[in-house]
């Protein structure tokens, strides 16, 4: 039977993010959700991967208790009884949105960005738009392990994934209440819905496998967590596949003032939990990878949840970071 008491008295959120996917952010996000809610703490999950949503297989959810529309942004069209077919908007379109179909110009609506481009040079103003376009929907679902998960998915060729990032984050703290931890499974990289994840939250659970193209991945994701003043905290999977780059991870991480909670082994049962559809602590207790990623749960139980304002500030950057890409 849960503990009716109240560990937090307010919201805590939590990011599992990395730059680079398939590096397990969802595995050990799972095994995360689960765990802190069997151990008192009351726990909404959000998955936050609007293009690519998968931490509902790792939970076993098969069925959404609700699905709502998410409508956003515009879709550009042509009026026929007023175009010229100039072409001048297929010429301006930085998209390629506009396309040649039985000798008229026609909009894809599949392609179009709704950029207003295309308006302001047609010269006959023949371009008008559709509002409220369907850009994605928002499901809510009871999981089997007694929390509640809320998932974004957008649409084909539906711009802004960041907004429905933003508005799944606002349902789950939503029905999460005034207390309790708020688990976000990020998407990959440090695009926009990222940036949507990373917005708000208080501490980062970085995940990284020991190769150049993640080790690079993962200082462009820090370098983000420290413009949003998110504490910290690496968690290295696979390390045991290339052990020398591991050492230059803990180094960076040692010189960043990042804990590393825990080193998970390849373990060939990973993929295997994913399919059946279990977290990975329940489908293989045994695995070298479950007890790996316990440790990460054990970290946050012990050292942070406790008093994670302490915490945070021990690992916090010293001051936000000005964050401008770098465009090669």
């Amino acid at each position: 039977m849960r503990d009716p008491r109240d560990p937090l008295g307010e919201q805590v959120e939590i990011v599992v993010a990395s730059g680079k996917g398939g590096v397990g952010k969802s595995t050990i996000a799972a095994v995360l959700a689960v765990e802190l809610y069997r151990s008192g703490y009351r726990l909404v999950a959000a998955d936050a991967d609007a293009e690519a949503p998968n931490l509902h297989l790792a939970l076993g959810v098969d069925k959404w208790d609700s699905v709502e529309p998410y409508y956003e942004g515009r879709v550009a069209f042509i009026r026929r009884d007023i175009c010229t077919n100039c072409g001048i908007c297929a010429e301006v379109c930085p998209f390629g949105a506009v396309e040649v179909r039985n000798g008229n110009y026609v909009i894809n609506e599949w392609i179009c960005e709704g950029c207003l481009t295309c308006s302001f040079a047609c010269p006959v103003k023949a371009i008008r738009y559709r509002f409220k376009v369907k850009a994605g929907e928002i499901k809510v679902a009871g999981t089997r392990y007694g929390f509640t998960l809320v998932s974004g998915e957008s649409m084909p060729g539906r711009p802004n994934s960041g907004k429905l990032v933003t508005e799944v984050k606002n349902r789950a703290k939503s029905l999460l209440g005034r207390s309790g931890v708020l688990l976000v499974d990020a998407a990959a990289g440090i695009g926009c819905q990222v940036i949507s994840s990373l917005t708000g939250a208080h501490i980062a659970v970085l995940v990284a496998e020991p190769t150049p193209a993640s080790f690079s991945d993962l200082k462009r994701i820090h370098k983000l967590t420290k413009h949003f003043m998110l504490a910290p905290m690496l968690v290295i999977n696979k390390f045991d596949l290339n052990e020398r780059f591991t050492k230059v991870i803990e180094e960076y991480a040692e010189e960043n003032n990042i804990p590393v909670v825990a080193h998970i082994p390849y373990d060939e049962n990973v993929p295997k939990a994913l399919n059946m559809g279990r977290p990975l602590h329940e489908a293989f207790p045994g695995s070298s990878a479950a007890k790996g990623v316990l440790e990460v749960v054990s970290y946050i139980k012990k050292e942070v949840l406790p008093n994670w304002r302490r915490w945070w500030s021990t690992y916090k950057p010293k001051k936000p970071e000005i964050y401008v890409p770098i465009i090669k």
